[in-house]
């Protein structure tokens, strides 16, 4: 199967939303309220300081998508990427698709001086998609993520 990766398109919007809602339920059993997740996505294309979306496409379909979002570290005196919002269709998991995305975003960070590296937060309890990081080279082991979210 061919995959290709692209820079999304304020067309791809729709399919994003779609897939951070699935994301969302399958992790977390968590509804998003779709008028927010349509306009945070909304504020990313329209302000690209706030991160990229990535497009994987197979078969001529949207197979998956991820978001990557920007921390300068002042101990790198270089940025970071953040992969975030990653979600695979159910009928293209185990294909390759994640792990192509993936190389597409490393390629980017080793063509760029001013980038130190890659990060992603998962959940907890999702086993598989830890099991798929650490098998690309990823290290779970340096950190550990606390959180505080205001309540809307």
């Amino acid at each position: 199967m061919k995959i290709s990766v692209r820079v999304a398109t304020i067309d791809d919007a729709g399919q994003i939303a779609s897939f951070q809602e699935q994301m969302a339920w399958e992790t977390e059993e968590l509804k998003l309220d779709p008028g927010i997740i349509g306009a945070g996505i909304q504020a990313v294309f329209e302000d690209s300081s706030k991160g990229r979306y990535f497009i994987a496409e197979a078969e001529g379909r949207i197979a998956g998508s991820l978001l990557i979002t920007y921390e300068w570290s002042d101990w790198r005196n270089s940025w970071v990427y953040w992969i975030q919002s990653v979600y695979v269709a159910p009928e293209f998991r185990r294909k390759g698709i994640y792990r192509t995305l993936y190389a597409h975003i490393q390629e980017i960070v080793n063509q760029k001086d001013d980038v130190a590296g890659i990060r992603l937060y998962v959940e907890q309890e999702n086993y598989t998609a830890q099991q798929t990081y650490a098998s690309l080279g990823m290290d779970g082991q340096h950190y550990q993520l606390f959180e505080w979210m205001k309540m809307h």
